[in-house]
């Protein structure tokens, strides 16, 4: 049921967001807007932070998805999740999915050999990435910070929930693309034609992707930061994230496949480079998208207007 309300709920917090006061000013004055952002991001030190949030995430990625599929493996097939998880590496680490999910096959056949401590070492790394995300918040997020602390028992519940929730998701995704692609080996008949809709798998399963990234990023605005952040502010700063991510990731793609000299220069560590920076891209874009949030939560206000955004 609340699979089914998502997008809809996600339609009616678009059309609350055209009708909002602030986004008629944005509407107005892009260019503005823009270098407020980009002025506030560099002030942060934004790309400091995005490289710290990245080198731990690649620290956290393959612990993270071990854990998730090792569980998930227990009542679904190990491979139907290697091939559904796949498809959204690609998203994450273009050109280097391949690589993630033969690491993680290995993982997955021999998980039986890790013992208890393997375990919680699994367990201590895969949480890296959302404590440093959560502190790279409170940066941008400063004036929540000064005003209310985190209580760090919380702190450390929020990357497991995290992870419980990407494993459901994984889960979902892989029952959906499993029924899809049964769908897609019969042929169908419509006004006297015969047709396949497995050509249709991959663009439903992309959408998919797409509208899980939105959510996603959405509640980790909303989650991440010190104090209540509205709903449709974070939904500003993920669809913000997510439409940037896209653009970047086919850049990313081409780079790699046609001018990249990464493999030359690295050698036999261009394949952790090559993660790396693409992690390092994801990662400025989500820290972006919160500055967007920051800026946007200015404008109208006491602190906006010092900056010169006034309604």
């Amino acid at each position: 049921m609340i699979g089914e309300r998502a997008p809809g709920r996600l339609i009616c917090y678009l059309c609350i967001l055209m009708s909002s006061p602030r986004v008629q000013f944005v509407l107005d004055n892009p260019w503005q807007f823009a270098r407020q952002v980009f002025g506030g991001f560099r002030a942060n030190q934004g790309f400091l932070l995005a490289g710290s949030v990245a080198y731990h995430t690649l620290l956290s990625i393959v612990p993270m998805f071990a854990l998730i599929l090792v569980f998930l493996s227990q009542i679904k097939e190990p491979q139907e999740l290697l091939d559904t998880l796949y498809e959204y590496l690609v998203m994450l680490t273009p050109g280097q999915a391949e690589v993630l999910i033969e690491q993680l096959g290995l993982f997955i056949a021999n998980w039986k050999v890790v013992g208890v401590v393997g375990f919680i070492i699994l367990l201590f790394f895969s949480s890296l990435a959302f404590t440093v995300l959560e502190n790279a918040m409170s940066v941008i997020f400063f004036h929540r910070v000064a005003v209310k602390r985190r209580h760090f028992l919380i702190s450390a519940i929020i990357p497991y929930c995290y992870i419980l929730l990407l494993a459901a998701g994984l889960l979902l995704v892989s029952a959906v693309s499993g029924s899809l692609h049964a769908l897609g080996r019969e042929l169908m008949t419509l006004m006297g034609h015969s047709w396949s809709p497995g050509s249709a798998e991959r663009i439903l399963v992309y959408l998919l992707g797409i509208v899980g990234e939105v959510l996603l990023l959405t509640s980790l605005y909303l989650v991440m930061p010190v104090g209540r952040l509205m709903v449709r502010h974070a939904l500003i700063g993920g669809i913000t994230a997510v439409l940037l991510w896209e653009i970047t990731r086919h850049i990313l793609v081409w780079y790699f496949s046609t001018l990249s000299l990464v493999n030359v220069v690295y050698g036999t560590f261009a394949t952790a480079i090559i993660i790396l920076l693409s992690l390092e891209a994801a990662a400025t874009i989500l820290l972006l998208g919160a500055q967007v949030i920051a800026e946007y939560e200015r404008i109208g206000t006491s602190s906006g207007v010092s900056h010169g955004w006034q309604t």
